[in-house]
Order: C-alpha cells, then structure tokens, then sequence
C-alpha cells in the first residue's frame, strides 16, 4: 500500500505563484515509490476532476493540461520521495482542490508517463484547497 500527502494549497492573488508538494510513504518506502509514476489532479466545485499533468518514474518525461502547459512545472525527487507542482501565472479558473495521484501501471517503462485519466492512477490523496482570487 502506498500513501501520498498533498500540502502547499492557500489563497493566491492573480497571476501570482504556488507549489504544491506531495510525500509518498508506504510498505516498501523508497523502492515503491521509485516504480511509480506520478501525476496531480484537480476538482473544482461542480466539475469533474481534471488532468493537470503527471511525470515519468525517471523525472524526465512530463505531460501537462493544455490549459495550464507553460504555466505549471512537475518535478520529482524520488531519493525524498517527494513530488512538486510549481504554479505561476495563477488565474481564478485555476481555483480548485488539487489531488495528488500515483500510478503503478508504468509496465517497467522508467519514461512511461500515465494516460490523463483517474483510472491510470492506483493511489489518490486527500487533495489540498488552491484559491486564486481576482
């Protein structure tokens, strides 16, 4: 079983910045972490809960929303087991709860990035408030 923590959402002004971390523990601490891929989510009131982007077991492969690519940067550090959303250029439609996932179907593909859907992802946080006011 694998856990992951979300933490960093708040109140933001337009066009400022925010980063969310996500911490991943479990049975098999780094080692399980290390065979993930990795991947945020959000949901806003209403709406269904929406790709933003996800990130390969290497770090290396990323992919993004076309709504918040140039925007918003994934990176991970498996060694903390740690995973990070950097989000610049906030709008109001950026408002939402943000949910980190992780997903162990990479099929040995340390580049393999997860399809944008929930169904790819095994393992879901609590998810962290982000508000961006105009």
């Amino acid at each position: 079983q694998v856990q992951v923590v979300e933490s960093g959402g708040g109140l933001v002004q337009a066009g400022g910045s925010l980063r969310l971390s996500c911490a991943a523990s479990g049975r098999t601490f780094s080692s399980t972490f290390s065979i993930l891929a990795m991947g945020w989510f959000r949901q806003a009131p209403g709406k269904e809960r929406e790709f933003v982007g996800g990130v390969s077991w290497s770090g290396a492969d990323t992919n993004y929303a076309d709504s918040v690519n140039g925007r918003f940067t994934i990176s991970r550090e498996n060694a903390k087991n740690t995973m990070t959303l950097q989000m610049n250029g906030l709008k109001p439609e950026d408002t939402a709860v943000y949910y980190c996932a992780a997903s162990s179907k990479t099929y040995g593909n340390i580049h393999y990035v997860p399809s944008p859907r929930t169904s790819e992802f095994d393992y879901w946080g609590q998810g962290t408030q982000v508000t961006v006011s105009s």
